[in-house]
């Protein structure tokens, strides 16, 4: 599916830089395997199947597309297209194949759909609810195309949403057929058997990986650079309770004013990652791993109100990238299983009314017990390439002046943290600038005596010289010969430096 989507994708966004995800999900909409692809994406998709189950008919010959963060999406540029599967003669039900694709443009009040100074869902972009892009076999090309068009701040590039959107129709048609393919070879019965087996396989592992550690509470608060805290409890209940762990985050701060609230699904996401990085071993990302979890998130930055009026929807654009980001390095705190890696995807965003660009930026990774942290990676929720220089400036107006790392913005420690990276751009012609990004006020944590990591920085050096620092969010209009400078954050040290 994953090679399907992105050999047959015509944006830069998807095609290089592959910011897509595909999964398969069993009948009660649960995922159960999926691609090596991006974390944030594939632990959202099952509540956002679950949601669309609940909400639209769902039959053989049908596609459905979402963006919404009430329907279990994560922003509006992660475009999630999904297919039911059903078995060949009796019509039952197999499952469903899912991808969910970051759409580069999408509308909204800035290129790129990634406002910094978003307050309102619909300032993001194209709100598309759950609706069908194929209905019992017969697309509705025209109904998307207008759907995408007649918003109140409609996307710049339509015909590059909707050729994306192709490609991910395609990429579901090939796993479908897979699906099917696997039904009538070995039965309905023995593939449900065998999904079934991945998630109890998931659920049991986890359990075994919580036996490990004492029982007790486990508690960590992080902030944004805005000051917004993320708290989070876990209680291990220990071997044989049912729920073996309780992941609370009452003490989190209510509705952000801003972009930076993450809908539910992003937040099951993070943990559904983060047990996962504690099991250690080479198990599918499956929704196994949470029967044994209670997950309680209280009305807030992450559990927003969604009514049904965009117009009166908090923005939630920064929540998926940013605060995923740092749910993560809470959650990581908690349990103490390393230092802070960078935490955050360093969105870097560029258009005019043409185009719109985007990037997420690598940094370092946090150190550990036995291990060096990496440097110049993506961590965590996002697992992105950088865009190739020859095909960022032949494809867009800007020139890439240097790309190395930051040496030196790995924390010390027993164990160093990985260095960030600098990244440096001129622009060709006028357009909008805009960057999301944390870790420039709050620096990574180290651990266990390790010392913390860089924080990062960004500053716009104008063609006539003059020089503007820039906000962990931020937004520029620039002109040609400007010039952005972002430095990343670098990883946090684990343990006391050697003497």
């Amino acid at each position: 599916m994953g090679e399907r989507l992105q050999r047959t994708a015509v944006s830069t966004n998807v095609k290089e830089r592959l910011d897509f995800s595909c999964g398969l999900l069993d009948p009660a909409g649960e995922l159960v395997v999926n691609a090596p692809h991006i974390p944030v994406h594939l632990g959202a998709l099952g509540l956002c199947v679950r949601r669309l189950r609940e909400t639209i008919a769902m039959e053989p010959g049908d596609v459905i597309i979402t963006n919404h963060p009430a329907f279990g999406g994560s922003h509006l540029p992660d475009v999630t297209v999904v297919t039911p599967v059903f078995e060949a003669g009796d019509g039952e039900l197999l499952g469903y194949v899912a991808s969910r694709a970051h759409h580069a443009e999408i509308g909204g009040i800035r290129p790129g759909s990634m406002p910094p100074g978003a307050k309102r869902l619909i300032e993001e972009g194209v709100v598309i609810a759950p609706t069908h892009l194929v209905r019992r076999g017969e697309p509705r090309w025209d109904a998307a195309r207008q759907l995408l068009l007649e918003a109140p701040f409609p996307t710049r590039a339509v015909e590059e949403n909707l050729a994306d959107l192709r490609a991910a129709v395609a990429a579901n048609h090939r796993g479908a057929e897979a699906l099917t393919s696997l039904a009538a070879e070995h039965g309905r019965e023995t593939v449900l058997f065998y999904v079934a087996a991945l998630k109890a396989r998931a659920e049991e592992r986890l359990r075994a990986a919580l036996a490990r550690l004492p029982a007790g509470r486990y508690a960590a608060e992080e902030r944004l650079d805005d000051g917004a805290v993320i708290a989070v409890r876990i209680d291990i209940a220990g071997a044989g309770a049912d729920p073996i762990v309780t992941v609370d985050f009452s003490g989190t701060s209510g509705v952000h004013p801003g972009n930076l609230n993450a809908p539910p699904a992003v937040v099951r996401s993070a943990i559904l990652y983060v047990l996962r990085l504690l099991i250690a071993e080479p198990l599918p990302l499956n929704e196994g791993i949470l029967r044994a979890v209670d997950i309680r998130i209280p009305p807030g930055m992450l559990n927003p109100p969604f009514p049904a009026d965009p117009a009166e929807a908090p923005a939630v654009v920064g929540g998926n990238v940013e605060t995923s980001q740092r749910v993560v390095d809470t959650l990581v705190k908690a349990l103490g299983l390393l230092a802070c890696g960078q935490g955050t995807m360093n969105n870097l965003l560029f258009g005019n009314p043409r185009f719109g660009f985007y990037e997420t930026v690598c940094g370092g990774s946090g150190a550990g017990p036995g291990f060096h942290g990496t440097s110049g990676v993506h961590i965590h929720m996002t697992n992105t390439r950088i865009t190739d220089p020859e095909v960022l400036e032949h494809r867009y107006p800007v020139r890439l002046e240097r790309f190395a790392l930051r040496a030196g913005s790995g924390g010390a420690g027993r164990w160093h943290g990985g260095d960030g990276v600098v990244r440096e751009l001129t622009f060709l012609e006028p357009m909008s600038l805009s960057l999301l990004t944390q870790h420039r006020v709050e620096a990574p944590y180290g651990m266990q005596g390790g010392q913390p990591g860089e924080r990062g920085r960004q500053r716009l050096v104008r063609a006539m010289g003059d020089i503007e620092d820039l906000a962990s969010i931020d937004g520029r209009e620039v002109g040609a010969g400007d010039r952005l400078i972002l430095e990343t954050p670098g990883g946090g040290g684990w343990g006391e430096p050697k003497t």
